[in-house]
């Protein structure tokens, strides 16, 4: 370990842990970092490393093994190397290497059980937008501890369950067939299984270089055969309708002969989220499989929508093709294998490709099977990983964020990145018709569907990829009539977008969730979350801010605006005698209150930031339709029927929204939130540790958080998030409300004081406004939370329903917004770094408006670059830059 005092030479000092046996890895963990309490630590050595060929960092500790690197990396922050690789490449190579193969791969060491294997799974998802494949070894079939789900975007099925003698509807992103299925056997004996106790070590890495999955294995079989297995799979970018497979085999202690076993399995099912199990989840009939010389198909379509689909396998190697075994299970038609065999010598590395093709009727409308097949004969593994290196070479040159000095925190951003576009990036073409759902193509949490979760996400979409943004709010238009309709069947005028979407844009919300913590079925108002309608309005105008695409404005954009604004008058309601409107009958985004306890009607009046972002909203329809061309507006009105009356309406109703505020200046997050009691958080910690889910706990007791001042994520303080302080101070001012100085900061505290942060989302929010207040401390600790959140699965089993890809946007664009202070999200582009402590600076690019900026930020000075002449303002400076002609400002 490696410190020193002030302007002396590093020294190095040698520590021996002494592994306490009655405790877990974790707690001795802990107990070394006790040890170096104190100390500057820049770099650790290993000295005692087992040998192995995927990590120099492995030890051998009381019997079990752990990669100790890793560890210790993600305890400390610093990179560490064995004392061979010190001896292989001298001290400074091998960190520097270290360094950059540890901000560059998620890597994950040993075999786990369980949710903590689905979550791993979920984080090492290889996909292309159009198609996810979770990272799940490619010899598991869907068990407690594995699920290889494959999911294609837009994917969706209906069916209807009897709930309780009730029918009760589910749309569902479809688990697709099993198509990565790979096995081996050895001397024509059964095929191998993921089984504890035939595995020696398994090493998972995702190099985000170039987007390849490769899983290394060292089985030991209980005849005595020993091998290592090697898998490498990875997504097409470029022709996405295919992924290709490596696989390699090492026979180590035997000669004899080897089987390779391939196949496509379509008796999967929608299994991944345990409190779904209740409905039924079998969304696809299998309607045919057929074989060729080394290929196989299976067809088959969705049961109520009716997506027809195939996919097409062929396996190339060494050896022959052979019969693959009769298959004697009861549903063996909805399978099909094929096999090789090749004679082997111990030592030596046979290596095999499995190429497969995916098609659907959505996408395509040539004829599937003759479209699959000459695709097939097209690809190869080598043509998949050169097309995937490509991509992700171009993709990191211009979405790149690079921070010094925080390992961690630059790995994961990078995984944030990866995950952001592998979930959406084929959409981008025009061909898919699909936006990016809540957990990516991961997993099947919230069904796939799309929620407002868009909004954390489009931001970093129209920084670096415009086309991709903007075919991700034509989702959004091309359902703008079902929105219509979902607000004229709820009584009301424009449109109305749901809470969940998924196929059509109809609201796919439940009317009742399962409390896992009672096993009964509660009932789900979730529906009322109508600032959804908000988020697509927030998204479309926040796109062309960003990018200037102002013919998306006038084609697409300002119609939606117009039908969503008519919505939100329809819901506002007169009251005479104060002069204010009402909006009621809403749940803002804290999803612990449905409505007022003991009330007759659903829903709550005057939610804060429903408010707010309306009178926003109202704002900038009515600066557009001033800047936007008139011969455009006047169609565009005509169309949507806004007229002189309404823009009357939206003036009047702009200025005289009603809130709850406390003389303190506090926000009520709803009309009435005043009057409700406060919860006795100790106590609830005290009995149930975890108080994250504080909805379901109370509901358990037979009491309700609408009784009470508890919220799950931010809410009231929502805008402030979305726009900045200054605007939603404006907004306040405009509705009539003069808040006192230190505003934020009393309403900060007063809600964190509430908030159990029962969402993901909660944190990075908190951590946003915590830094907009100026508490750097608290700010990071939510931040790191966010951050980890997925890598840790800091929810307990979430993440084994797939990935937060909100939370991962949210806390891309914090790191560059906030944290570096470049605000592309206000009126003009301002930078104002907040740099955490322990990063020394940050660097990266984006496109804004047409201009590409490189930011180079630390804690004294900005420098940035553009490639056309630009003026922006940095801290109290305003800068003009001229191309390619890079400028300096201290702050």
């Amino acid at each position: 370990m490696s410190y020193a005092p002030a302007g002396q030479p590093a020294a190095q000092r040698q520590f021996t842990i002494a592994y306490n046996s009655d405790q877990a890895i974790g707690e001795n963990l802990e107990n070394l970092r006790l040890k170096l309490a104190g100390l500057d630590v820049d770099a650790a050595v290993i000295d005692n490393a087992l040998s192995y060929p995927f990590s120099d960092t492995v030890v051998g500790i009381n019997h079990q093994r752990i990669d100790i690197g890793l560890a210790i990396t993600n305890m400390l922050n610093i990179p560490v190397v064995s004392s061979q690789a010190i001896a292989d490449q001298g001290l400074n190579a091998a960190l520097t290497a270290k360094r950059n193969y540890l901000s560059w791969h998620l890597d994950y060491y040993g075999q786990y059980q369980g949710k903590r294997n689905y979550g791993q799974e979920a984080m090492l998802t290889v996909g292309n937008g159009f198609f996810g494949l979770r990272g799940a070894y490619t010899e598991a079939h869907a068990d407690h501890d594995n699920y290889p789900g494959m999911y294609a975007a837009g994917l969706y099925d209906q069916l209807s369950t009897n709930i309780n003698g009730r029918q009760v509807t589910n749309e569902d992103l479809v688990n697709l067939p099993n198509a990565q299925a790979l096995t081996f056997g050895v001397d024509h004996q059964n095929p191998f299984q993921i089984k504890a106790s035939d595995i020696q070590d398994i090493y998972r890495s995702l190099d985000l270089h170039t987007g390849a999955l490769t899983t290394t294995m060292l089985v030991q079989l209980p005849t005595g055969h020993s091998l290592q297995i090697r898998t490498t799979k990875l997504a097409n970018m470029k022709d996405w309708h295919r992924l290709g497979i490596r696989y390699s085999v090492t026979p180590l202690n035997f000669a004899g002969t080897l089987q390779i076993y391939s196949e496509i399995d379509g008796s999967v099912i929608n299994s991944n989220v345990d409190r779904y199990a209740a409905f039924d989840q079998h969304h696809i009939k299998v309607t045919g499989t057929g074989q060729q010389p080394d290929t196989i198909y299976l067809e088959g379509h969705t049961r109520s929508s009716k997506v027809n689909f195939i996919f097409g396998s062929q396996l190339v190697g060494p050896g022959k093709a052979l019969d693959a075994p009769v298959d004697t299970r009861p549903n063996a038609e909805q399978h099909i294998q094929q096999m090789r065999s090749v004679a082997v010598q111990p030592n030596q590395t046979y290596t095999f490709e499995k190429n497969v093709v995916l098609f659907t009727s959505r996408e395509t409308k040539t004829d599937l099977m003759t479209t699959a097949t000459a695709d097939l004969q097209q690809a190869s593994f080598d043509n998949t990983l050169a097309s995937s290196t490509a991509y992700w070479q171009q993709r990191w040159a211009g979405a790149d964020i690079q921070i010094t000095g925080d390992i961690t925190a630059q790995k994961l951003t990078r995984v944030n990145l990866y995950h952001l576009f592998s979930s959406a990036q084929a959409i981008a073409s025009g061909k898919i018709d699909a936006s990016v759902n809540a957990r990516g193509l991961d997993g099947e949490a919230y069904r796939g569907h799309v929620f407002w979760d868009e909004m954390f996400d489009l931001p970093v979409y129209a920084l670096h990829d415009p086309q991709l943004a903007k075919q991700l709010l034509m989702y959004r238009y091309r359902r703008l009539s079902a929105a219509k309709q979902n607000a004229k069947d709820a009584g009301f005028a424009g449109a109305m977008y749901p809470w969940q979407s998924g196929e059509v844009g109809d609201e796919q919300s439940q009317v009742v969730h399962l409390n896992p913590l009672t096993n009964t079925w509660d009932p789900d108002y979730s529906s009322l979350q109508r600032h959804v309608s908000l988020a697509v309005a927030y998204n479309v105008i926040m796109y062309t801010h960003i990018t200037g695409d102002t013919d998306f404005m006038t084609d697409y954009g300002l119609e939606m605006l117009e039908e969503i604004s008519q919505f939100w008058l329809s819901k506002a309601k007169l009251d005479t005698k104060t002069g204010r409107y009402t909006i009621d009958q809403v749940m803002g985004p804290d999803e612990f209150h449905e409505n007022y306890p003991n009330a007759d009607s659903t829903g709550l009046a005057n939610n804060a930031y429903t408010n707010l972002m309306v009178t926003w909203l109202f704002n900038q329809l009515t600066d557009l339709r001033q800047s936007l061309p008139q011969a455009q507006v006047a169609a565009t009105d005509q169309k949507t029927g806004f007229n002189q009356d309404v823009i009357k309406e939206v003036a009047d109703v702009s200025h005289h929204l009603k809130l709850d505020i406390n003389p303190d200046g506090i926000i009520g997050q709803f009309e009435g939130y005043f009057k409700l009691p406060r919860l006795d958080f100790s106590k609830y910690q005290k009995k149930y540790g975890d108080i994250s889910r504080m909805d379901r706990i109370l509901k358990a007791e037979g009491k309700t958080p609408d009784a009470y001042q508890v919220a799950k994520q931010a809410d009231a303080l929502m805008a402030f998030y979305s726009l900045d302080a200054t605007a939603v101070m404006g907004l306040l001012k405009q509705l009539g409300y003069d808040l006192p100085q230190q505003a934020l900061m009393k309403n900060l505290q007063f809600y964190l004081d509430r908030t159990t942060h029962g969402s993901t989302l909660s944190r990075i929010v908190y951590a946003v406004l915590t830094a907009m207040a100026g508490n750097m401390d608290q700010s990071w600790k939510l931040f790191s939370q966010a951050l980890l959140s997925d890598y840790y699965d800091i929810q307990g089993g979430t993440t084994a329903e797939g990935i937060h890809l909100g939370v991962m946007g949210a806390v891309t664009l914090m790191s560059t917004r906030h944290y570096a202070g470049v605000d592309v999200l206000a009126p003009q582009l301002t930078v104002n770094p907040h740099l955490p402590e322990n990063w020394r600076a940050i660097r990266f690019h984006q496109l804004v408006r047409g201009i590409r900026y490189t930011f180079e930020i630390d804690h004294r000075q900005v420098t940035v670059t553009a490639d056309h002449a630009a003026t922006l303002t940095i801290g109290q400076h305003e800068v003009s830059l001229k191309p390619q002609q890079p400028a300096t400002i201290s702050y």
